[in-house]
């Protein structure tokens, strides 16, 4: 009987006998490929809680994605690498690319991630999939929560406990009153300078990637950045914590160091964790790897579509602000094997 159902589901698909042969056919709108999938998904239904869903529906459902979710930055890799390392997953379990998926050259999976999180630091990272890829510039600009624990008495190269030390003064006679009773200095719109270490560009180039090679680079001026409060949440010596609400294009670590010298000492970021991002929320929204499948997604997409009002899918992103910011989109034909550095673009 199952393998009568299972027969039946098939032809649900496509006259033909193959189950892959009849979702390899060309799905040139998304509604036809989201409709595809139901089929596909209520035939496997139909089969029983036991039966798997073809490798072709799957993917077939993948294409059909379309929105902005969140996932778990773990520390340690790039907001890149973990796109990819996203990517991967998606593809493997639908089973793509595959030679029955090469007929396929003008279906495209689009997928990105708008605010670079450092190596170094976890959280939050917005994604945007299918048309959610032109949303992703308005996440840039909202506001964004952290946590982060600041060590003084000590600077480094790159602002944080990743760098090299360049500096190391005193901190003993710092109190909890100090700490508190200067950051009001730094609360509301006020002037920063940006890393060296930075997502920001000089002649299309990261800084970042710049100052590894032994390049000399000056520092970007100081820009307009606005913080929406700021509070100490723990002081024990020589480590301290803040809870950050910041809008799009402040750095922490800046605000960390700038907080050291303003002590008379010098201070760099130990630990960063981003809390929350445009609606997004740590807590709530942000899906930990275990949970990166198509169907997780697909809910997540659905769970996270109120937060959005409907006009962010009409806007246009700037290209400024996405080279400046982190805005990272990929755009990967279901024949390639791997997408590479290279192939990343801004959308």
């Amino acid at each position: 009987m199952a393998s009568a159902e299972a027969a039946a589901a098939a032809a649900a698909l496509s006259p033909s006998s193959s189950s892959w042969e009849a979702d390899s056919a060309p799905v040139p709108e998304a509604a036809g490929a989201a409709a595809a999938a139901a089929v596909a998904v209520a035939a496997a239904a139909r089969m029983g809680p036991g039966a798997r869903v073809s490798k072709a529906a799957l993917a077939t459902k993948l294409l059909s994605l379309s929105g902005v979710f969140a996932v778990h930055k773990p520390k340690g890799p790039t907001s890149a690498e973990l796109l990819n390392r996203l990517k991967e997953k998606l593809l493997a379990e639908a089973g793509m690319p595959s030679p029955e998926w090469a007929k396929r050259k003008k279906q495209t999976l689009k997928i990105g991630h708008g605010g670079t999180l450092d190596s170094a630091a976890g959280g939050v990272l917005v994604i945007g999939i299918g048309r959610g890829t032109k949303m992703l510039t308005s996440m840039l600009s909202g506001s964004k929560r952290y946590i982060a624990i600041g060590e003084l008495g000590k600077a480094t190269d790159t602002l944080d406990s990743t760098g090299k030390i360049t500096e190391e003064k005193p901190y003993d006679q710092i109190t909890q009153e100090d700490i508190e009773g200067i950051l009001q200095k730094f609360t509301g719109n006020i002037m920063q300078v940006p890393p060296l270490y930075s997502a920001l560009k000089k002649d299309g180039q990261r800084l970042s990637t710049l100052m590894k090679r032994g390049e000399a680079v000056e520092a970007k001026p100081a820009r307009p950045v606005t913080v929406y409060s700021i509070s100490l949440q723990k002081f024990q010596p020589p480590f301290f914590t803040l809870d950050v609400e910041c809008g799009g294009g402040f750095y922490i670590r800046s605000l960390v160091s700038d907080i050291g010298k303003e002590l008379s000492s010098c201070a760099n970021v130990l630990e960063l964790t981003r809390t929350k991002q445009g609606p997004f929320t740590l807590e709530e929204h942000a899906l930990p790897e275990d949970k990166w499948t198509i169907e997780d997604i697909a809910q997540s997409l659905e769970h996270c579509s109120s937060l959005l009002p409907a006009e962010l899918a009409l806007k246009k992103p700037k290209p400024e602000e996405s080279q400046e910011q982190g805005l990272s989109c990929e755009y990967i034909t279901l024949n390639e094997t791997k997408g590479e550095d290279g192939d990343n673009k801004t959308c």
